[in-house]
């Protein structure tokens, strides 16, 4: 039975693991339909005084194949609030002609040099698909990421930049917990076989033993009539039938054999012994 269980769990086990594997790839797959920005890294820190290049990665394809893709970045001074429409970085500052924006194949970045307490805050990007031309155009799409920037006192003329890492996207999140969730299952699986099998052996002894009580209530049954209250009555017999001496199964007499003190006696005798006469009394003579 063992045996039946691992070849169960086996058979069931290879088609949920196949399932699994197609549901991650479907929510993975599902990002990749369209166009989507990440950021490597979520947060620099800067001395100041530094040069710093923030990046962003746009991923994905575009709805219609005559759109074209324009990256975009946008800033706000508060870094918990989202960046405002239209204001860049160091717009409107004497520092903005110390602002670089690039791009190198799916990853376009934006380089401040000499960083002040002024350029601390929230920095935006966003991927745009523009459908149509320069002077009549739409935006199909337009995904966007963000990394924070922080500036420290410097000390000891340092001039480096520390970043933090970006915590997993949205969609590796996702196929990451519907992975877990399937191998959790496969892992589940032997056990899960194994409880419906102890179910179905107690269903089984269950029935079993209610068939072996009503077998053996049928049988008392048969043995003794009164068990069901339908079974054959005693026949009366007659008062000839009483006193004539009948035979067992077995061959012996029911009564004594003739001549000890309980037998029955000949022909013509009464059965009953007799008695002298009761004389009456004078009292009930009265009556």
């Amino acid at each position: 039975m063992s045996e039946l269980r691992v070849n169960a769990a086996t058979g069931l086990g290879l088609p949920l693991a196949w399932l699994c594997l197609q549901v991650a790839a479907i929510v993975v797959g599902a990002g990749d339909e369209h166009l989507r920005v990440t950021a490597p890294h979520a947060s620099y820190i800067c001395p100041e005084g530094a040069n710093v290049s923030m990046e962003c990665i746009s991923e994905g394809s575009l709805l219609q194949a005559h759109d074209h893709l324009r990256q975009v970045w946008l800033f706000t001074e508060h870094q918990n609030e989202h960046c405002r429409a239209k204001v860049h970085p160091r717009a409107g500052t004497d520092h903005s002609s110390t602002i670089t924006y690039g791009f190198k194949g799916s990853t376009f970045f934006l380089t401040l040099q000499n960083v002040t307490r002024a350029d601390q805050g929230r920095y935006c990007c966003f991927g745009l698909d523009i459908e149509g031309g320069e002077h009549q155009h739409r935006v199909m799409q337009k995904p966007h990421s963000h990394v924070l920037l922080t500036i420290t006192p410097r000390h000891n003329r340092s001039s480096k930049c520390a970043v933090l890492d970006q915590k997993p996207s949205e969609g590796t999140v996702a196929a990451g917990l519907a992975t877990a969730g399937c191998i959790m299952g496969i892992i589940s699986l032997p056990l899960i076989l194994l409880l419906v099998y102890k179910q179905r052996q107690m269903a089984q002894s269950s029935r079993r033993a209610h068939e072996m009580v009503r077998m053996d209530s049928e049988a008392q049954g048969h043995e003794n009539p009164v068990y069901l209250g339908d079974g054959p009555q005693s026949k009366p017999r007659t008062v000839s039938q009483i006193l004539t001496r009948q035979s067992s199964e077995t061959g012996r007499h029911l009564l004594s054999d003739p001549g000890t003190p309980l037998s029955p006696p000949g022909q013509g005798d009464v059965f009953f012994p007799a008695h002298e006469p009761i004389p009456e009394s004078p009292d009930f003579m009265q009556v």
